[in-house]
């Protein structure tokens, strides 16, 4: 199985993901985190000013790395909870062609809020014209036509009520693709 958790940087990707690794753990899955801060620090090359620059094209190869990495792992059984912006028509639609069990969760969470979050100073250093190519900003993104679920920003929704919706349901469709 894999769950892929898409949203804009700040929106709760990462957080949601563990909450889905902490719950699967207690289940006797073998969840594994691919998370895109950290997937991006492997797959770029210093040297290659293309490869791990932040424009859309450098974006979008390195979301197709993610989903060739997390297509390898859930082949050998794994659970794989991916954490990643990669808002990409191109990647959405890989996705849902490459893995038998996958399940797309969109965090839409307005920009109003990610400016307030912000704990990685991405939107106060691009409002104060010190960084560009800022996914939803300065490059576009495609938000996915049909995620199997939807999670407008909503304070009073708690990461563990989420996280155990996203479990229950993705185990009522392995169970259904098992029949």
């Amino acid at each position: 199985m894999v769950i892929w958790i898409t949203g804009l940087s700040g929106a709760g990707k990462t957080t949601l993901a563990k909450e889905i690794i902490s719950q699967l753990a207690t289940e006797n899955k073998e969840p594994i985190l691919l998370d895109g801060d950290q997937l991006r620090e492997i797959f770029i090359d210093s040297t290659n000013q293309a490869i791990s620059a932040h424009d859309r094209s450098s974006r979008l190869t390195l979301a197709l790395k993610y989903s060739e990495l997390a297509r390898l792992l859930s082949g050998q059984g794994f659970w794989v909870i991916v954490a990643t912006i990669s808002l990409f028509k191109e990647v959405h639609d890989w996705n849902r062609k490459n893995f038998q069990n996958y399940y797309e969760v969109f965090l839409d969470t307005p920009i109003e809020e990610l400016r307030k979050r912000d704990s990685k100073k991405i939107y106060s250093r691009f409002f104060g014209n010190e960084i560009s190519n800022v996914a939803g900003l300065d490059i576009e993104v495609d938000q996915p036509n049909s995620p199997d679920l939807l999670v407008p920003f909503d304070p009073d929704k708690s990461v563990q009520s989420l996280g155990s919706k996203i479990v229950s349901e993705v185990k009522t469709r392995c169970s259904q693709n098992e029949n």
